[in-house]
Parts: structure tokens; C-alpha cells; sequence
């Protein structure tokens, strides 16, 4: 099986790729990744950051980061990723109508993946941010066989069916050799408007999860709804509500993965 994988090959200018997964979809995925990548360049202006929504079928990127235009072709006959907020953008929503669905067949999505990855002028980039899919699937299975991973950050909330799927997530992961940075639990609770107590109403099984799989709990994120409301504005919630504890836990976040990054291989392709 080994001789029939396809040899991994670097993004050019590209030194370190972070895949934000999840099993399942809607746990704040794309949420997590948009604010993760804005940290990033707040806490390291001078580091290049890019963001790539990989999410062919469901891109959310272009909303989430306001952006809206279609790439263009620079003289070597890449696309040039869209800026906003310093961050580095490309996605199939810029590419596609906005109001049309993709109803491809996995090779063509795999394609899509590979112009996504191959045809964009990403470097020089320190750090690339990848949105993944929901799922284990081909998109997954794609990534981790022709780019080297430097590690994955697992999105979950704390109900049983999405911590179910996220452990086979894991399981995926340790089996193709992809280092694991850490569990983010969003919707971890909730505060009561008018007492203050933080309730938690999908329970707490995410830490039986953390320790059967050995994978540290790196942050917790309550409800909040101007996490929601920053999303559909196009503005990541660590710009629009720069210091509040909200905002802040996205800003830890981020530090624990520059930790994370400090003690990885650097591509210097």
C-alpha cells in the first residue's frame, strides 16, 4: 500500500499547514478558522499568513472574511489569493456563483482541490490555515497524502453524536501519521442573562474523550452571539470585539498553536 500513496510534495513558499477539522459539520468549523488565521497575524504581523477554504461544496471563507471578488491570473498564470484583514484567502466561493451549487463527482472535487493548492501564488506564506470539510473522507484523504501536514486542530461541540465522529476523526489522523495539536470545544456552555452562572447544556464527555485519545483540550468557547453575528458581518470576532474574554480565548488559541508550530519541521521549499 505504501508504494501505491502518492509522494508528498510541498506547497511552494508555504512552511507550515494547519488542517481545522471536525467530523461533523456545523460545530464551528469555519468560525474557528477565520478567527485562528486573523490571530495569527495580529499576535505576528510580521509572519505571512493564509487561510484555504477546502470546503468545495459548502464554502464559507468569502463571507466570513468579506471578500468577494474573483482572482486573478498573475504572470506566471496563478491565481493571486484574496487579501483581507493580512490574511492571505482563496476559495471555490471565489470562483463559482454564489447562488449556484457544485454538483461534481469526487474526481472533479479533487481537482478543484489540487487548483486550489497548486495553482495559487501562496508564497511566501509562514503559516497556511486549511478549512476542511466535514467528514474522513476523500478531501481529507487528499491533503494528507499530497501536502505534509504539520498538524490538525479538532473542532467539536460537546453532544455525544459530534464527540462520536470526532473521535474517528482522531483515529484517521493517528493512523495516517498526522500530528494532533489539540481538541477546541465550541458551545461549551452557556451564561444565564441574568444570574451569570455558566451552564452547561451538552454535558461534559469531552474530557472522557480528551484523555481516552491522549489529545489535550486546548480551549473552551461558550456560546456567544456575537461569534454569530461577527461571522455574518465578514469580520472575524478577534477584529470586531478586539478584548473581551470571547475574543480572547481565539487569541490563547492562537498562541497555543504558534507553540505547537515552534517545535515542527519548516518547509523551506
Amino acid at each position: 500500500m505504501a508504494r501505491g500513496l502518492p509522494k508528498k510534495k510541498p506547497i511552494k513558499g508555504v512552511k507550515q499547514i494547519v488542517l481545522v477539522a471536525s467530523g461533523k459539520g456545523g460545530v464551528g468549523k469555519s468560525t474557528t478558522s477565520v478567527n485562528l488565521a486573523t490571530a495569527l497575524k495580529l499576535l505576528e504581523p510580521q509572519k505571512q499568513v493564509g487561510l484555504l477554504d477546502a470546503d468545495v461544496f459548502g464554502p464559507s471563507i468569502p463571507l466570513m472574511m468579506n471578500l468577494n471578488e474573483s482572482p486573478i491570473l498573475n504572470e506566471e498564470n496563478l491565481m493571486e489569493p484574496l487579501i483581507n484583514y493580512g490574511v492571505k484567502c482563496m476559495s471555490m466561493g471565489f470562483l463559482i456563483d454564489k447562488k449556484s451549487p457544485v454538483i461534481w463527482r469526487g474526481l472533479m472535487v479533487m481537482s478543484a482541490l489540487d487548483k486550489l493548492l497548486r495553482q495559487v501564488a501562496w508564497g511566501p506564506l509562514d503559516y497556511l490555515i486549511v478549512d476542511t470539510p466535514p467528514g474522513t473522507g476523500d478531501t481529507h484523504l487528499s491533503l494528507i497524502q499530497n501536502i505534509p501536514i504539520t498538524g490538525a486542530l479538532l473542532v467539536t461541540t460537546p453532544q455525544k453524536a459530534s464527540l462520536d465522529v470526532t473521535r474517528r476523526g482522531a483515529i484517521m489522523f493517528k493512523k495516517l501519521e498526522v500530528p494532533i495539536i489539540g481538541i477546541l470545544e465550541n458551545m461549551s456552555s452557556i451564561t444565564c442573562p441574568k444570574c451569570d452562572n455558566n451552564i452547561s447544556i451538552f454535558g461534559h464527555d469531552i474530557d472522557k474523550l480528551a484523555e481516552e485519545l491522549d489529545i489535550p483540550i486546548l480551549r473552551k468557547i461558550p456560546l456567544y452571539e456575537e461569534i454569530t453575528e461577527s461571522s455574518n458581518s465578514g469580520k472575524p470576532l478577534v477584529l470586531s470585539v478586539s478584548k473581551n474574554q470571547y475574543s480572547d480565548i481565539y487569541t490563547e488559541l492562537a498562541k497555543d498553536i504558534i507553540v505547537f508550530l515552534t517545535k515542527q519541521p519548516i518547509n523551506t521549499n
